[in-house]
């Protein structure tokens, strides 16, 4: 009881802070509000850890807290003397990568051939939908072609883990989902360069070749490195497994609070269009994925899985190709806004249909 009030308490506390920012925006005084906001989201991720609905939450609401940090004291995470913490970014990237290496085998792509139409309509569903959308919404953004080049190259980007997580909650197929996010991010370096060539060719220069293999170091590398482990190691090492999420989740809180210290100034100017066309990707990576599932007549739950897939980008790997173009502090900006912002929207879908039973559970339901 003792531990649920302090988790009430906590929450309690968060809202005062709340209206303490709320009001110091309305008297223009939003720019000394550094600490309270931190205090918000600090105080938000203790009170949602007593409640188990809200815990997916913690995560994001720690995320939040990291770019609230790089927005109000940017000045701690671009750099420690001549040391500039960009450069830790591909390392994080690689070490996210090993770790889904690690939790894979080569029995896993059995999965390609054993249900091949859920994963063929998963994967081109992603080659068509957010490429294009994100070209349109570029297009029309009027942004500097670096900015523009980044929600394209957003749209360009298979999913991450996340998505996985997501599916689960979602009551949808895990098994595809984790197949279909295996595969994209297995075709990436090959098929990321050119959809960028071809989508945003017009905003930057585009080095296929040299985009190639920096996704080839960022993910082919780290996984195959990680399966190797699995491998030769798996069984005396299971503790790994349940380590990996968990650092892998602080890598990304970290790349993202560090791009956006980078490109502070950028997103303060541009920060409220930027997350409204991010939305709007977001939403229709949804939306269409769902419905171009639904048109291949793919079940309830694959569907779901599908629309996951579609609309939750790899934000993180999107971010270190940025940063190996030497682009991170305005090519790497939407996926800086895309990845917090999809973890949010991604819980919210999952939870609603978590509560919506899928056809396989009507079926029981009706029998029963």
């Amino acid at each position: 009881m003792g531990k649920l009030n302090i988790y009430s308490i906590s929450l309690g506390l968060a809202g005062l802070l709340f209206l303490v920012i709320i009001g110091m925006i309305l008297t223009g005084n939003i720019d000394k509000a550094g600490l309270f906001v931190l205090g918000f989201f600090a105080l938000l991720a203790l009170g949602f850890n007593g409640y188990e609905k809200m815990k997916g939450l913690i995560f994001t609401t720690m995320i939040f807290a990291g770019v609230a940090a790089a927005l109000y004291y940017p000045s701690y995470f671009t750099n420690f003397g001549d040391f500039k913490y960009t450069v830790l970014i591909i390392p994080l990237i690689q070490v996210i990568m090993f770790g889904m290496g690690t939790t894979m085998s080569i029995k896993d792509f059995a999965a390609v051939f054993q249900s091949p139409k859920g994963v063929l309509i998963g994967v081109s569903a992603q080659l068509i939908v957010m490429p294009i959308v994100g070209y349109c919404l570029a297009q029309i953004s009027n942004f500097p072609p670096e900015i523009a080049a980044g929600i394209v190259l957003i749209g360009c980007s298979p999913s991450g883990v996340a998505s996985n997580v997501m599916a689960f909650l979602a009551n949808a197929n895990v098994a595809l989902s984790i197949t279909i996010t295996s595969l994209a991010t297995l075709l990436a370096p090959f098929l990321t360069p050119l959809m960028m060539k071809l989508f945003a060719g017009e905003f930057i220069e585009i080095d296929v070749l040299a985009m190639m293999w920096s996704i080839v170091k960022m993910i082919i590398i780290p996984i195959g490195a990680g399966l190797l482990f699995n491998r030769i190691f798996g069984k005396s090492v299971k503790w790994l497994g349940k380590a990996m999420p968990l650092i892998s989740m602080l890598a990304i809180g970290l790349i993202i609070t560090i791009i956006t210290a980078a490109g502070r100034d950028s997103l303060l100017e541009i920060g409220g269009i930027l997350m409204v066309l991010v939305l709007v990707h977001n939403f229709f990576g949804y939306l269409l994925g769902y419905w171009y599932a639904r048109l291949f007549r793919m079940t309830e739950e694959d569907s779901r899985t599908i629309a996951i897939e579609v609309g939750m980008q790899n934000a993180g790997l999107a971010s270190g190709i940025a940063n190996s173009l030497g682009k991170i502090a305005t090519m790497g900006l939407a996926p800086a806004v895309f990845g917090p912002l999809m973890n949010i929207t991604g819980s919210i879908l999952a939870s609603y249909w978590h509560g919506k039973p899928t056809e396989i559970e009507s079926k029981v339901l009706e029998t029963n």
